[in-house]
């Protein structure tokens, strides 16, 4: 069977029911950048990096178009977001379906546009994800449901983090994720690294330890 998404995998150390990590990669980038991770990433772990469905030129993938105006002014192309939300909804049941993973125990892990989507997807389908972890992102509430009070988000856990000089996403937005997932009771752990627009290495090892107490 061909899952919906171009992917690569690195199997788990288990022969069954395995903890599910999901990866997608950022604006501009593939199914290679995050995978870089797994061979640091505990062995138990049945990791999938993702590659975003639009292709951008000359090379490079998307989750959603980004827009430039004349003003510079940037706008996200909020329909293709919710078209990509919906495809790593599938992907997570398609995933479940074909490999020896727990479709209980399943960490997505995004980083920049790749968390964004995220939050997203954890967000309006609670139900397939366990844990996120959001690196250099934030939340875009126009890529939710409009009644969020509805859903049951108990056995939801994130980790957010975020470069303080963070060039490409402004800090500020991320600042955002805690106080809007604590308004939904939603189990949280937010950092800060003295970093731009990527993930530190100290940034790195305090995830990967999260993770680690949580699968």
């Amino acid at each position: 069977m061909s899952l919906s998404l171009h992917h690569i995998t690195r199997p788990s150390s288990l022969k069954e029911n395995a903890p599910l990590l999901i990866m997608c990669h950022g604006y501009g980038s593939d199914e290679n950048d995050l995978f870089s991770f797994a061979q640091e990433l505990p062995e138990e772990l049945y990791i999938i990096s993702v590659r975003a469905p639009y292709p951008m030129q000359p090379y490079g993938n998307a989750w959603y178009a980004i827009n430039f105006d004349a003003n510079q002014n940037k706008w996200n192309d909020v329909e293709q977001a919710i078209e990509s939300r919906d495809k790593i909804a599938n992907f997570i049941d398609e995933a479940c379906a074909e490999y020896s993973v727990d479709k209980n125990n399943v960490t997505l892990l995004g980083f920049s546009q790749g968390t964004i989507l995220s939050y997203a997807v954890a967000l309006t389908y609670p139900e397939k994800v366990k844990n996120i972890i959001a690196l250099s992102g934030y939340v875009s509430e126009d890529m939710l449901d409009t009644d969020l009070t509805t859903k049951n988000y108990k056995h939801l856990d994130f980790y957010c983090s975020h470069g303080s000089v963070d060039q490409v996403i402004p800090v500020d937005w991320a600042r955002k994720s805690p106080q809007f997932l604590n308004a939904l009771n939603i189990k949280n752990t937010y950092s800060e690294f003295p970093i731009g627009h990527g993930v530190a290495p100290q940034n790195f090892y305090e995830f990967r330890s999260w993770l680690k107490n949580r699968i």
